[in-house]
Protein backbone atom coordinates (compact mmCIF):
# COMPACT_ATOMS: atom_id res chain seq x y z
CA UNK A 1 0.00 0.00 0.00
CA UNK A 2 1.33 3.36 -0.90
CA UNK A 3 2.02 5.60 2.12
CA UNK A 4 -0.21 8.69 2.28
CA UNK A 5 2.15 10.82 2.71
CA UNK A 6 5.75 11.89 0.53
CA UNK A 7 8.10 14.50 1.47
CA UNK A 8 10.43 15.76 -1.11
CA UNK A 9 13.53 18.04 0.56
CA UNK A 10 16.04 19.63 -1.81
CA UNK A 11 19.31 20.45 -0.53
CA UNK A 12 22.87 22.07 -1.48
CA UNK A 13 25.92 21.50 0.82
CA UNK A 14 25.39 23.74 3.02
CA UNK A 15 21.88 22.66 3.90
CA UNK A 16 22.81 19.27 4.13
CA UNK A 17 23.15 18.63 7.66
CA UNK A 18 19.66 20.37 8.26
CA UNK A 19 17.71 17.77 5.67
CA UNK A 20 19.27 15.00 7.38
CA UNK A 21 17.53 15.95 10.30
CA UNK A 22 14.01 16.34 8.48
CA UNK A 23 14.78 13.14 7.49
CA UNK A 24 15.61 11.38 10.77
CA UNK A 25 12.32 13.63 12.52
CA UNK A 26 9.88 12.29 9.93
CA UNK A 27 11.15 8.62 10.01
CA UNK A 28 8.27 6.03 10.31
CA UNK A 29 5.57 9.01 9.50
CA UNK A 30 6.21 9.64 6.00
CA UNK A 31 8.26 8.55 2.83
CA UNK A 32 10.98 10.94 2.53
CA UNK A 33 13.02 11.76 -0.35
CA UNK A 34 16.43 14.02 -0.10
CA UNK A 35 17.72 15.20 -3.32
CA UNK A 36 20.56 17.53 -4.05
CA UNK A 37 24.18 18.31 -4.45
CA UNK A 38 26.99 16.88 -1.67
CA UNK A 39 26.93 14.38 1.13
CA UNK A 40 24.22 13.93 3.41
CA UNK A 41 24.76 12.20 6.54
CA UNK A 42 21.73 9.59 6.84
CA UNK A 43 21.65 6.40 5.54
CA UNK A 44 18.82 5.27 3.05
CA UNK A 45 16.72 2.55 3.77
CA UNK A 46 12.48 1.63 3.69
CA UNK A 47 10.79 4.40 3.19
CA UNK A 48 13.96 7.32 2.82
CA UNK A 49 15.87 7.71 -0.57
CA UNK A 50 18.89 9.86 -1.30
CA UNK A 51 19.52 11.15 -4.41
CA UNK A 52 22.93 13.04 -4.98
CA UNK A 53 24.72 14.49 -7.10
CA UNK A 54 21.99 16.63 -8.33
CA UNK A 55 22.95 20.50 -8.90
CA UNK A 56 20.21 22.91 -8.59
CA UNK A 57 16.73 22.76 -6.84
CA UNK A 58 14.55 22.29 -9.57
CA UNK A 59 16.81 19.10 -11.19
CA UNK A 60 16.83 17.96 -7.80
CA UNK A 61 12.97 18.29 -7.36
CA UNK A 62 12.58 16.77 -10.89
CA UNK A 63 14.84 13.43 -9.69
CA UNK A 64 13.00 12.92 -6.55
CA UNK A 65 9.31 12.79 -8.17
CA UNK A 66 10.13 10.09 -9.78
CA UNK A 67 10.92 8.42 -6.59
CA UNK A 68 7.84 9.45 -4.90
CA UNK A 69 4.36 7.00 -4.12
CA UNK A 70 2.65 8.86 -1.61
CA UNK A 71 -0.33 10.57 -2.73
CA UNK A 72 0.14 13.75 -1.25
CA UNK A 73 3.56 15.48 -1.98
CA UNK A 74 4.97 17.72 0.73
CA UNK A 75 7.68 19.76 -1.01
CA UNK A 76 10.10 21.44 2.41
CA UNK A 77 12.77 23.45 2.07
CA UNK A 78 15.95 22.18 4.66
CA UNK A 79 15.46 25.14 6.45
CA UNK A 80 15.24 25.27 10.67
CA UNK A 81 12.42 27.85 10.35
CA UNK A 82 9.83 24.76 9.22
CA UNK A 83 8.44 22.38 10.88
CA UNK A 84 6.84 18.84 10.14
CA UNK A 85 3.88 20.20 12.38
CA UNK A 86 2.67 21.98 10.48
CA UNK A 87 1.72 19.20 7.42
CA UNK A 88 -1.25 18.39 9.41
CA UNK A 89 -2.77 21.68 8.36
CA UNK A 90 -0.91 21.95 5.02
CA UNK A 91 -2.61 18.55 3.85
CA UNK A 92 -6.20 18.80 5.44
CA UNK A 93 -7.41 20.74 1.97
CA UNK A 94 -6.11 18.16 -0.19
CA UNK A 95 -7.24 15.26 1.84
CA UNK A 96 -10.75 17.08 1.96
CA UNK A 97 -10.51 17.59 -1.87
CA UNK A 98 -10.80 21.22 -1.89
CA UNK A 99 -7.59 22.16 -3.22
CA UNK A 100 -4.70 20.63 -5.85
CA UNK A 101 -2.19 22.63 -3.65
CA UNK A 102 -1.80 24.37 -0.35
CA UNK A 103 1.23 27.16 0.24
CA UNK A 104 2.03 28.12 4.02
CA UNK A 105 1.82 31.53 4.45
CA UNK A 106 4.54 32.48 6.14
CA UNK A 107 4.67 34.86 9.54
CA UNK A 108 7.46 35.80 12.09
CA UNK A 109 7.25 38.38 15.08
CA UNK A 110 8.56 41.35 14.64
CA UNK A 111 9.07 43.14 10.88
CA UNK A 112 11.42 40.28 8.94
CA UNK A 113 13.44 41.98 5.95
CA UNK A 114 13.82 38.70 4.47
CA UNK A 115 9.83 37.81 4.50
CA UNK A 116 8.98 41.47 3.60
CA UNK A 117 11.70 40.58 0.44
CA UNK A 118 9.57 37.70 0.09
CA UNK A 119 6.16 39.22 0.24
CA UNK A 120 7.42 41.65 -2.78
CA UNK A 121 8.17 38.44 -4.91
CA UNK A 122 4.62 37.13 -3.72
CA UNK A 123 3.28 40.54 -5.24
CA UNK A 124 5.09 40.14 -9.03
CA UNK A 125 3.96 36.50 -9.13
CA UNK A 126 0.57 37.56 -8.14
CA UNK A 127 0.86 40.12 -11.17
CA UNK A 128 2.13 37.54 -13.47
CA UNK A 129 -0.37 34.68 -12.88
CA UNK A 130 -3.29 36.36 -10.80
CA UNK A 131 -3.45 33.63 -7.67
CA UNK A 132 -4.72 34.66 -4.76
CA UNK A 133 -2.22 33.93 -2.99
CA UNK A 134 -0.38 36.34 -0.21
CA UNK A 135 2.96 33.66 -0.17
CA UNK A 136 2.82 31.99 -3.38
CA UNK A 137 6.89 31.33 -3.29
CA UNK A 138 6.49 29.29 0.26
CA UNK A 139 9.25 27.21 1.16
CA UNK A 140 6.43 24.82 2.67
CA UNK A 141 4.34 23.50 0.11
CA UNK A 142 1.60 20.38 -0.01
CA UNK A 143 0.80 19.20 -3.39
CA UNK A 144 -1.49 16.20 -4.93
CA UNK A 145 0.82 14.16 -5.88
CA UNK A 146 -1.02 13.80 -9.51
CA UNK A 147 -1.41 16.92 -10.08
CA UNK A 148 2.75 17.90 -9.27
CA UNK A 149 3.50 14.95 -11.45
CA UNK A 150 1.51 16.65 -14.13
CA UNK A 151 3.31 19.97 -14.35
CA UNK A 152 6.33 19.98 -16.94
CA UNK A 153 9.52 21.63 -15.18
CA UNK A 154 12.28 22.84 -16.90
CA UNK A 155 13.85 25.22 -14.54
CA UNK A 156 17.42 24.05 -12.65
CA UNK A 157 18.34 26.24 -9.88
CA UNK A 158 15.75 28.08 -7.48
CA UNK A 159 13.37 29.70 -10.46
CA UNK A 160 11.77 25.94 -10.44
CA UNK A 161 9.68 28.03 -6.89
CA UNK A 162 7.97 30.28 -9.30
CA UNK A 163 7.75 28.22 -12.55
CA UNK A 164 6.27 25.59 -10.68
CA UNK A 165 3.23 28.05 -9.70
CA UNK A 166 3.27 29.70 -12.83
CA UNK A 167 2.37 26.32 -14.65
CA UNK A 168 0.14 25.45 -11.64
CA UNK A 169 -2.19 28.13 -12.03
CA UNK A 170 -2.40 27.94 -15.95
CA UNK A 171 -3.37 24.58 -15.78
CA UNK A 172 -6.12 25.59 -13.94
CA UNK A 173 -5.37 23.44 -10.17
CA UNK A 174 -7.00 24.80 -7.20
CA UNK A 175 -4.75 26.56 -4.82
CA UNK A 176 -4.95 27.86 -1.52
CA UNK A 177 -2.68 28.53 1.39
CA UNK A 178 -2.83 27.71 5.38
CA UNK A 179 -1.36 30.18 8.14
CA UNK A 180 2.64 29.07 8.70
CA UNK A 181 3.61 31.07 11.65
CA UNK A 182 7.53 30.92 12.03
CA UNK A 183 9.70 31.59 15.25
CA UNK A 184 12.87 32.48 13.12
CA UNK A 185 12.46 33.95 9.67
CA UNK A 186 13.51 31.40 6.82
CA UNK A 187 17.00 31.59 4.87
CA UNK A 188 16.82 34.22 1.92
CA UNK A 189 19.86 35.02 -0.60
CA UNK A 190 19.95 37.84 -3.44
CA UNK A 191 20.83 35.12 -5.95
CA UNK A 192 17.41 32.66 -5.31
CA UNK A 193 15.28 36.39 -5.51
CA UNK A 194 16.90 37.32 -8.64
CA UNK A 195 16.49 34.41 -10.60
CA UNK A 196 12.77 33.71 -9.32
CA UNK A 197 12.34 37.28 -10.31
CA UNK A 198 14.01 37.02 -13.76
CA UNK A 199 11.51 33.50 -14.53
CA UNK A 200 8.58 35.55 -13.35
CA UNK A 201 9.57 38.06 -16.15
CA UNK A 202 9.72 35.44 -19.09
CA UNK A 203 6.67 34.26 -18.30
CA UNK A 204 5.16 37.54 -18.35
CA UNK A 205 6.29 38.94 -21.48
CA UNK A 206 8.06 35.84 -23.90
CA UNK A 207 7.05 32.83 -22.65
CA UNK A 208 3.92 30.79 -21.85
CA UNK A 209 3.45 28.04 -19.12
CA UNK A 210 4.13 25.33 -22.28
CA UNK A 211 7.47 26.31 -22.47
CA UNK A 212 6.44 27.95 -26.25
CA UNK A 213 5.67 24.39 -27.53
CA UNK A 214 2.35 24.84 -28.13
CA UNK A 215 1.64 27.24 -30.55
CA UNK A 216 -2.25 29.06 -30.23
CA UNK A 217 -1.93 27.98 -26.61
CA UNK A 218 0.20 31.90 -25.61
CA UNK A 219 -3.11 33.53 -26.95
CA UNK A 220 -5.76 31.44 -24.65
CA UNK A 221 -3.28 31.41 -21.86
CA UNK A 222 -2.99 35.36 -22.00
CA UNK A 223 -6.14 36.26 -23.09
CA UNK A 224 -7.88 34.16 -19.72
CA UNK A 225 -5.78 36.22 -17.73
CA UNK A 226 -8.08 39.60 -19.52
CA UNK A 227 -10.86 39.07 -16.59
CA UNK A 228 -12.74 42.48 -17.38
CA UNK A 229 -12.57 41.79 -21.23
CA UNK A 230 -13.60 38.09 -20.20
CA UNK A 231 -16.31 39.79 -18.01
CA UNK A 232 -17.64 41.55 -20.40
CA UNK A 233 -18.04 38.66 -22.97
CA UNK A 234 -19.46 36.77 -20.67
CA UNK A 235 -22.21 39.28 -19.55
CA UNK A 236 -23.64 39.67 -23.50
CA UNK A 237 -23.35 35.66 -23.67
CA UNK A 238 -25.46 35.28 -20.63
CA UNK A 239 -28.35 37.13 -21.90
CA UNK A 240 -29.23 34.78 -24.36
CA UNK A 241 -28.58 31.53 -22.51
CA UNK A 242 -31.03 29.25 -21.79
CA UNK A 243 -30.78 26.31 -18.48
CA UNK A 244 -28.86 23.64 -21.14
CA UNK A 245 -25.89 24.62 -22.83
CA UNK A 246 -23.18 23.22 -25.24
CA UNK A 247 -20.15 25.56 -25.40
CA UNK A 248 -18.34 24.49 -29.02
CA UNK A 249 -14.58 25.20 -28.40
CA UNK A 250 -14.34 25.50 -24.95
CA UNK A 251 -10.56 25.98 -24.98
CA UNK A 252 -8.89 25.98 -21.52
CA UNK A 253 -12.15 27.38 -20.29
CA UNK A 254 -11.91 31.33 -20.28
CA UNK A 255 -15.93 31.91 -21.23
CA UNK A 256 -17.30 28.58 -19.78
CA UNK A 257 -15.89 29.91 -16.14
CA UNK A 258 -18.10 33.35 -17.32
CA UNK A 259 -21.20 30.88 -18.22
CA UNK A 260 -21.43 28.24 -15.85
CA UNK A 261 -23.32 29.55 -13.26
CA UNK A 262 -27.11 28.94 -13.26
CA UNK A 263 -26.62 26.35 -15.61
CA UNK A 264 -28.76 22.73 -15.30
CA UNK A 265 -26.37 21.46 -17.73
CA UNK A 266 -22.73 23.23 -19.57
CA UNK A 267 -21.26 20.55 -22.31
CA UNK A 268 -17.79 22.19 -22.65
CA UNK A 269 -16.76 20.44 -26.12
CA UNK A 270 -13.00 20.50 -27.23
CA UNK A 271 -10.66 18.70 -29.75
CA UNK A 272 -7.58 19.00 -27.78
CA UNK A 273 -6.78 17.12 -25.00
CA UNK A 274 -4.15 19.58 -23.79
CA UNK A 275 -7.29 21.72 -22.82
CA UNK A 276 -9.36 19.36 -21.31
CA UNK A 277 -7.04 18.15 -19.00
CA UNK A 278 -7.36 21.71 -17.58
CA UNK A 279 -11.07 21.98 -18.18
CA UNK A 280 -11.08 19.04 -16.00
CA UNK A 281 -8.79 20.78 -13.17
CA UNK A 282 -10.93 24.00 -13.17
CA UNK A 283 -14.56 22.08 -13.40
CA UNK A 284 -13.90 19.90 -10.53
CA UNK A 285 -16.46 19.65 -8.23
CA UNK A 286 -19.14 20.85 -10.63
CA UNK A 287 -20.63 17.88 -12.11
CA UNK A 288 -22.71 20.72 -14.10
CA UNK A 289 -20.24 21.08 -16.35
CA UNK A 290 -19.06 18.52 -18.42
CA UNK A 291 -15.84 18.84 -20.88
CA UNK A 292 -16.58 16.79 -23.48
CA UNK A 293 -12.84 15.53 -25.94
CA UNK A 294 -14.04 15.49 -29.56
CA UNK A 295 -13.78 17.22 -32.69
CA UNK A 296 -16.83 18.89 -34.24
CA UNK A 297 -17.31 16.76 -37.08
CA UNK A 298 -16.97 13.49 -34.91
CA UNK A 299 -19.06 14.27 -32.31
CA UNK A 300 -21.58 11.99 -31.25
CA UNK A 301 -24.79 14.64 -32.44
CA UNK A 302 -27.20 11.99 -31.45
CA UNK A 303 -26.25 11.59 -28.14
CA UNK A 304 -25.77 15.04 -27.25
CA UNK A 305 -29.57 16.18 -29.03
CA UNK A 306 -30.65 13.50 -26.31
CA UNK A 307 -29.22 15.84 -23.43
CA UNK A 308 -32.66 18.39 -24.68
CA UNK A 309 -30.08 21.61 -25.36
CA UNK A 310 -31.26 24.97 -25.85
CA UNK A 311 -28.54 27.01 -26.60
CA UNK A 312 -25.18 26.58 -28.32
CA UNK A 313 -21.85 28.83 -27.62
CA UNK A 314 -19.45 29.23 -29.98
CA UNK A 315 -16.92 32.62 -28.63
CA UNK A 316 -14.47 32.94 -31.29
CA UNK A 317 -14.19 29.33 -32.66
CA UNK A 318 -16.82 29.34 -35.39
CA UNK A 319 -13.16 30.71 -37.65
CA UNK A 320 -11.43 27.76 -36.55
CA UNK A 321 -14.11 25.15 -38.14
CA UNK A 322 -13.04 24.76 -42.13
CA UNK A 323 -16.49 24.30 -43.12
CA UNK A 324 -18.38 26.34 -40.91
CA UNK A 325 -21.62 25.72 -43.01
CA UNK A 326 -21.89 22.26 -42.07
CA UNK A 327 -21.13 22.57 -38.55
CA UNK A 328 -24.07 25.20 -38.53
CA UNK A 329 -26.55 22.57 -40.19
CA UNK A 330 -25.29 20.03 -37.39
CA UNK A 331 -26.37 22.85 -34.71
CA UNK A 332 -29.47 23.07 -36.24
CA UNK A 333 -30.71 19.50 -36.37
CA UNK A 334 -30.07 19.08 -32.37
CA UNK A 335 -32.01 22.09 -31.47
CA UNK A 336 -35.64 22.59 -30.81
CA UNK A 337 -37.69 25.22 -31.89
CA UNK A 338 -37.02 28.75 -30.09
CA UNK A 339 -33.51 27.24 -29.71
CA UNK A 340 -30.16 29.40 -29.95
CA UNK A 341 -26.69 29.60 -31.23
CA UNK A 342 -24.96 32.66 -29.83
CA UNK A 343 -21.84 33.61 -31.57
CA UNK A 344 -18.67 36.17 -31.56
CA UNK A 345 -16.31 36.11 -34.23
CA UNK A 346 -12.94 37.88 -35.63
CA UNK A 347 -14.32 40.68 -37.90
CA UNK A 348 -12.61 42.15 -40.68
CA UNK A 349 -10.79 39.96 -43.12
CA UNK A 350 -8.65 43.12 -43.81
CA UNK A 351 -6.72 42.72 -40.14
CA UNK A 352 -6.28 39.01 -41.09
CA UNK A 353 -2.13 38.25 -39.91
CA UNK A 354 -0.03 36.51 -37.89
CA UNK A 355 -1.67 35.78 -35.01
CA UNK A 356 -4.69 34.82 -36.81
CA UNK A 357 -2.72 31.80 -38.61
CA UNK A 358 -1.25 31.17 -34.99
CA UNK A 359 -4.31 29.69 -33.38
CA UNK A 360 -5.74 27.89 -36.53
CA UNK A 361 -7.92 30.94 -38.09
CA UNK A 362 -10.02 30.16 -41.70
CA UNK A 363 -11.08 33.32 -41.93
CA UNK A 364 -12.84 36.38 -40.36
CA UNK A 365 -15.67 37.34 -41.07
CA UNK A 366 -17.88 40.59 -42.74
CA UNK A 367 -22.13 41.11 -41.18
CA UNK A 368 -23.13 39.54 -44.87
CA UNK A 369 -20.50 36.31 -44.53
CA UNK A 370 -21.87 35.80 -40.77
CA UNK A 371 -25.44 36.16 -42.02
CA UNK A 372 -25.33 34.18 -44.61
CA UNK A 373 -23.60 31.02 -42.80
CA UNK A 374 -26.74 31.19 -40.10
CA UNK A 375 -29.17 31.62 -42.49
CA UNK A 376 -28.26 29.28 -45.22
CA UNK A 377 -28.29 26.51 -42.74
CA UNK A 378 -31.58 26.72 -41.01
CA UNK A 379 -31.42 29.93 -38.55
CA UNK A 380 -32.90 33.57 -38.05
CA UNK A 381 -30.31 36.24 -37.29
CA UNK A 382 -32.11 37.87 -34.40
CA UNK A 383 -29.22 40.30 -33.50
CA UNK A 384 -25.56 40.99 -35.70
CA UNK A 385 -23.60 43.94 -33.70
CA UNK A 386 -20.03 45.00 -34.18
CA UNK A 387 -17.72 44.73 -31.05
CA UNK A 388 -14.89 46.05 -29.84
CA UNK A 389 -13.66 48.86 -31.86
CA UNK A 390 -10.77 50.09 -29.79
CA UNK A 391 -9.00 46.61 -30.45
CA UNK A 392 -8.81 47.38 -34.13
CA UNK A 393 -5.28 49.44 -34.10
CA UNK A 394 -3.42 46.57 -31.22
CA UNK A 395 -4.57 43.86 -33.73
CA UNK A 396 -3.38 45.35 -37.14
CA UNK A 397 -0.11 46.06 -35.92
CA UNK A 398 0.65 43.05 -33.73
CA UNK A 399 -0.46 40.63 -36.55
CA UNK A 400 0.04 42.48 -39.84
CA UNK A 401 2.75 45.05 -38.91
CA UNK A 402 5.08 43.10 -36.84
CA UNK A 403 3.38 39.82 -37.17
CA UNK A 404 3.66 38.44 -33.66
CA UNK A 405 2.12 35.57 -33.49
CA UNK A 406 0.40 36.30 -29.73
CA UNK A 407 -0.72 39.39 -28.30
CA UNK A 408 1.86 40.64 -25.70
CA UNK A 409 0.78 39.82 -22.21
CA UNK A 410 1.82 43.12 -20.82
CA UNK A 411 -0.11 45.03 -23.77
CA UNK A 412 -3.09 42.88 -22.84
CA UNK A 413 -3.21 43.72 -19.36
CA UNK A 414 -2.80 47.06 -20.05
CA UNK A 415 -5.95 46.55 -22.78
CA UNK A 416 -7.85 45.03 -20.02
CA UNK A 417 -8.05 47.91 -17.47
CA UNK A 418 -10.46 49.66 -20.18
CA UNK A 419 -12.63 47.05 -20.62
CA UNK A 420 -15.31 48.09 -18.41
CA UNK A 421 -15.63 51.65 -19.91
CA UNK A 422 -15.93 50.22 -23.81
CA UNK A 423 -18.42 47.76 -22.33
CA UNK A 424 -20.30 51.01 -21.04
CA UNK A 425 -19.67 52.68 -24.14
CA UNK A 426 -20.53 50.05 -26.01
CA UNK A 427 -23.94 49.49 -24.89
CA UNK A 428 -25.35 53.02 -25.49
CA UNK A 429 -23.42 53.47 -29.03
CA UNK A 430 -24.21 51.58 -32.09
CA UNK A 431 -20.60 51.02 -33.33
CA UNK A 432 -20.34 50.93 -37.32
CA UNK A 433 -17.09 49.09 -37.07
CA UNK A 434 -15.33 46.62 -34.70
CA UNK A 435 -12.39 43.70 -34.30
CA UNK A 436 -15.92 41.01 -33.52
CA UNK A 437 -18.85 40.33 -34.81
CA UNK A 438 -21.59 39.27 -32.06
CA UNK A 439 -24.50 37.28 -33.51
CA UNK A 440 -27.66 35.67 -31.92
CA UNK A 441 -29.85 33.56 -34.33
CA UNK A 442 -32.46 30.91 -33.48
CA UNK A 443 -34.40 28.22 -34.67
CA UNK A 444 -37.64 29.00 -36.18
CA UNK A 445 -38.98 25.80 -37.23
CA UNK A 446 -38.11 21.83 -37.39
CA UNK A 447 -34.76 20.31 -38.31
CA UNK A 448 -34.73 19.10 -41.07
Amino acid sequence: MSPPLSVVVPYTPTTATVAARFAQALAGRAEVVLAGEGVVEVAPGPGLHVLSGLVGKGAAIRAALEKVTGEVTVLQDPDVAYTPEAYDALCRPIQEDTADAVFGRRSAPGLRPELLAERALGGVTRFVTDVPLVDPLSGMRAFRTEALRSVKLTSEDDAVDAELVVKLAAQLYRLTEVPLPLQVPPRHTLASDLSKLRTLMRYATVRDDADNQHEGYSTLERMDGANNYNAWLGRRFREHLGQRVLEIGAGIGTITRELEAGRELLIALEVDRFYVDRLKNLFRGKPHVRPYLSDVALADWESLKSEHLDTIVLSNVLEHIPDDGAAVRRFRQILPEGGKVVVLVPALPQLFGAIDEAVGHHRRYTPQTLRRVLEDNGFTVDTLEWMNLVGIPGWFMNSRVLRRRAVPKLQLKLYDRLAPLLAQAERHVKLPVGMSLFAVARVTGRAG
